[in-house]
């Protein structure tokens, strides 16, 4: 039970199993592929524009356009398409739509919310803020992806959600990103490969350098090297790695802020993009943008991810270098601490540190700041999110894992020069799940991955069990009352 003023508003968001993209499914057997591109090559025209209308008449209105998908995963299997006659625009639509699949995005759970400021405030009320909140997507085969929702807090401190369409799309991705070389190397390095092929292919790279240039110094290494050593294919297989999970997306402006969805695109992130964690960071020089890490997984290890982003229709998608970037959890400060970026971070999966950096992208050096201390926590204790800026202190919001992995939520003051030091904390949960807030994916828990201070009041959304999302409030002034010093 909590002891605080918790206000737990009526919205609950549900997962949604109508929602869906289009996939492809290409199978792994060359055999496989020919045949079903065999069959689809011995129709006839008609029989091919009665396959195709069977196709648009039965998915879309399920989906915004149906033909670019279908066209796109075309071109994932045309290098196997064994005839040289030109095929009509109408065989190449059936024949992506035979190498297509929905996904149900949030069919398991729709959890670990994360809620920031809007970057447009035109048309709110005085005393209102419009938000962004994030979410975590997860379906068929635990496949986890970012979705988003759009809302506005009310000058009365009232919650409302703008209405969700049915569609969602998938971005463009930037076919030639750029990147930046020592951000490049540090990474390579880190990982091991400092040696004469990586110095080989990056020498002849500028400063900033596109996909397309990487590309062709890659493939000048490998014809000037042949035959290839082990060492060097590994080489050029890492460096391949690295550029494929540095990239950036982007939607159309017309699309509603719901129905933008960022799914796993890279291999590192192939089994799921989890709990991100967004924050709107202001620069010394005024300047806005929004940061969020997340975890990527491939159904093997993790990975920690960066997200940039100014209006939520660009995103640029960047690795974390550093020997501190690791475990789940990463959370960075809203704007920089005496000139130095910092961040929060669990490195042993059990306490709490902060870290600080001249470089947002790079990360070493952590702090401990907070271990477990009371027997709700007495399993690990983690961040819910980036720390919020109070006259106080900076205010993180926690939470800990207890008997019979029951999880709740807390919070800790943090000192604003010095966020090392711990000024105050909570001795009994913030928030602990109640009632059907117990019952879900993985019960008895509940989840932040970041709120905000609004009219006096901590807005805290909540994942309830693994499964869906609810929003509590509670006055700023008695949390922080109730906080005991450390």
């Amino acid at each position: 039970m909590t002891f605080l003023p918790i206000h737990r508003h009526e919205i609950i968001l549900q997962p949604e199993s109508a929602r869906v993209i289009i996939r492809a499914f290409i199978p792994s057997s060359a055999r496989r592929l020919s045949t079903i591109i065999g069959r689809a090559l011995a129709l006839t025209e008609d029989e091919v524009e009665a396959e195709l209308a069977s196709v648009h008449a039965e998915f879309d209105s399920r989906h915004l356009d149906i033909e670019s998908a279908l066209l796109q995963h075309f071109t994932k299997v045309q290098s196997e398409i064994f005839t040289q006659r030109p095929l009509s625009r109408s065989r190449q639509m059936l024949i992506g739509a035979l190498f297509s699949g929905e996904y149900s995005l949030e069919s398991a759970a729709l959890f670990n919310p994360s809620m920031v400021p809007h970057p447009d405030q035109s048309g709110v009320p005085e005393g209102g803020l419009r938000f962004i909140l994030s979410l975590r997507a997860t379906g068929e085969g635990h496949i986890s992806s970012i979705e988003f929702r759009e809302g506005l807090i009310s000058p009365a401190g009232h919650i409302t959600l703008t209405p969700v369409s049915r569609f969602v799309s998938l971005p463009c991705v930037e076919p030639n990103p750029g990147y930046r070389k020592k951000r490049f190397l540090i990474k390579l390095h880190e990982m091991g490969f400092a040696n004469e092929c990586t110095t080989s292919v990056m020498d002849t790279l500028g400063s900033e350098f596109t996909r397309s240039e990487l590309t062709a110094s890659t493939t000048r290494v490998r014809r000037e090297s042949v035959p290839l050593s082990h060492e060097s294919r590994g080489t050029l297989e890492c460096i391949q790695w690295l550029a494929d999970s540095n990239y950036e997306v982007r939607f159309p402006s017309k699309l509603a802020i719901s129905e933008r969805i960022i799914f796993p695109f890279s291999d590192n992130e192939s089994n799921g993009i989890e709990d991100a964690r967004f924050v709107r960071f202001t620069d010394d020089d005024g300047s806005i943008i929004y940061y969020a890490t997340y975890t990527a997984y491939n159904g093997k290890a993790i990975l920690p991810q960066f997200i940039e982003t100014q209006d939520f229709l660009h995103f640029r998608i960047l690795t974390l270098n550093g020997s501190a970037v690791q475990n789940k959890g990463m959370a960075i400060f809203p704007r920089r601490i005496q000139g130095r970026y910092a961040m929060l971070s669990r490195q042993d999966d059990e306490n709490l540190f902060v870290m600080f950096s001249d470089n947002a992208h790079y990360w070493s050096d952590p702090h401990l700041i907070l271990r477990p201390a009371e027997a709700w926590e007495s399993v690990k204790i983690g961040n819910c999110g980036s720390p919020i800026e109070t006259d106080e202190g900076w205010l993180v919001i926690t939470h800990g894992v207890g008997p019979m992995r029951k999880y709740c939520i807390g919070a800790a003051l943090l000192d604003l020069e010095d966020p090392t030091r711990v000024i105050k904390r909570l001795r009994q949960p913030l928030l602990s799940p109640e009632g059907n807030e117990r019952e879900g994916y993985v019960p008895n828990v509940v989840y932040s991955c970041g709120s905000l201070i609004h009219g006096g009041q901590l807005i805290l959304p909540y994942a309830m069990s693994d499964k869906a999302t609810a929003f509590a409030s509670v006055p700023l002034t008695d949390l922080l009352a109730a906080m005991e010093p450390a």
